[in-house]
């Protein structure tokens, strides 16, 4: 069975009040990574105060239903998807879900005064930008 990448990003729909948004960040990992781990899809997510950018890739029945959820979950909002696709070999395939956080610098010339601006990335873009986060020596990435 082919394993398939699907690349998306969405507007963040959470307030961006301290402590609350923090804690919604650390529970969409938590059950991110539960989800994920048991239906065996791998991946990775990076976000700004405005938006989320994430690769999800796995079976393709697993990863559309991960997608569903996310298209369900009302902290997500203007969801697009820039890629899906069958793959030959996973790119993140050690992680249920990798988080490289916020880290303005790393987001050079995407973000605008709203977050990501898609306009001005592809698929590749932000597929090869979370897998150089993630395998950076210095990376914040965590499993």
């Amino acid at each position: 069975m082919a394993d398939y990448r699907l690349v998306y990003f969405s507007e963040n729909r959470i307030p961006a009040a301290g402590e609350t948004f923090h804690s919604q960040i650390l529970d969409i990992l938590a059950t991110s990574r539960r989800n994920n781990s048991s239906a065996g899809v791998t991946g990775a997510l990076m976000f700004s105060s405005g938006c989320f950018g994430q690769v999800l890739e796995g079976p393709q029945s697993a990863v559309e239903a991960t997608f569903e959820r996310i298209q369900q979950d009302t902290r997500h909002g203007d969801v697009s998807v820039l890629e899906f696709n069958p793959i030959l070999g996973r790119a993140f395939d050690q992680w249920a879900m990798a988080y490289v956080g916020e880290r303005p610098e790393s987001f050079h010339g995407w973000i605008g005064t709203d977050g990501f601006d898609g306009g001005k990335f592809t698929a590749e873009a932000l597929f090869l930008k979370l897998r150089s986060m993630v395998a950076s020596p210095i990376s914040t990435a965590h499993n």
